[in-house]
């Protein structure tokens, strides 16, 4: 945890060096939608409405009984919420009406783009990003809404400042190597758009899933206040918690690879495909040439050739990009 630094003074290098989760404590003490969500729920309310300009969002319901865990239904055929197009000032009406009931439905709004539907919100409500980095890699800023909800372990592809707004919240963090104890749920459908664990967290049954008590022992718990921001860095696995009886929180999601970079899914997908189910011996000789080609230093593989020699082993630009997305397409669609 991290006290005492002004606004203006966060150490965002120093976080992504680190690539450690770190809580900066109070740094968006002083945002508005902090103090009035600090005065009570409905205030919180009354004052995002008039920032709304009437735009659909997607908003997720869920009956009492998954006490706010947004998971599968038991033979995970499908998922235990709902999913609609709403309007933001009629779901925040529905949440208002259910406060104070401890059996209320759990509701949930989740990464919506702050500026294509809260324009000017962020004039009064912002972090200050005077990195160079995110003038290279403008994040995408989103706000996520709602009850006493449970977003379960997962992971996401890009870095994360989390801004704790309105309500407390828990976060439990996993690096990313305990991924092997944390039983990842079927890569489609998913509860919000990534592969959940399996495991509740909150009451994990180590019979089925023995080695997740092994994450647990690596896991860190990270208990924010309104104010309050966590940093952590892309695809590490993540709980969230919403603890209150009304929440919000603004995210800042950004990535510092260059935006020709295809993402690292499809490779996975296309090892799937490609490369799982070969003999032991041959995976075995892959995982060399993986370790060789990629996931060593960049410029070895290319290093003894002439440079006029080295093709796509030589540095990723934009047009390189284009070709290899063009030569990968033309071999799978053979």
């Amino acid at each position: 945890m991290i006290a005492g630094l002004a606004p203006d003074a966060i150490p965002y290098a120093e976080l992504m060096d680190a690539q450690r989760p770190a809580i900066l404590k109070g740094v968006a003490r002083d945002w508005p939608l902090v103090e009035r969500g600090l005065e009570g729920a409905q205030q919180a309310m009354a004052y995002l409405r008039p920032f709304y300009n009437g735009r659909p969002i997607a908003g997720y319901t869920g009956a009492p009984e998954i006490n706010g865990r947004y998971f599968y239904n038991d033979d995970l055929t499908g998922l235990n919420f709902e999913g609609e197009r709403v309007l933001l000032d009629e779901y925040l009406e529905r949440m208002r009406s259910e406060l104070g009931n401890p059996d209320a439905p759990s509701f949930y709004i989740g990464s919506t783009d702050v500026d294509a539907h809260l324009p000017g919100m962020r004039d009064q409500n912002d972090l200050i990003l005077n990195d160079a980095m995110f003038a290279q890699n403008p994040p995408i800023v989103s706000i996520w809404i709602g009850n006493r909800t449970l977003a379960c372990a997962h992971y996401d592809m890009s870095n994360n400042i989390a801004c704790c707004v309105v309500g407390r919240r828990r976060f439990t963090l996993f690096p990313p190597e305990q991924v092997h104890n944390l039983y990842p749920g079927p890569l489609e459908p998913t509860p919000g758009g990534q592969v959940v664990s399996m495991v509740d967290l909150r009451d994990p049954d180590l019979e089925r899933y023995p080695r997740a008590q092994e994450a647990l022992a690596a896991g860190e718990v990270a208990e924010l206040e309104p104010g309050d921001i966590l940093f952590y860095p892309a695809l590490w696995w993540h709980q969230v918690e919403a603890l209150d009886a009304f929440n919000v929180m603004i995210n800042y999601w950004w990535n510092t690879s260059p935006a020709f970079m295809d993402t690292p899914m499809n490779t996975l997908l296309h090892a799937l495909l490609s490369l799982r189910d070969r003999p032991e011996p041959e995976k075995r000789a892959w995982r060399e040439l993986f370790d060789y080609y990629v996931f060593g230093p960049a410029e070895r593989a290319a290093a003894h050739l002439p440079e006029a020699a080295r093709g796509n082993l030589g540095p990723l630009d934009e047009i390189k990009a284009r070709r290899l997305r063009g030569l990968l397409l033309n071999r799978l669609n053979r």
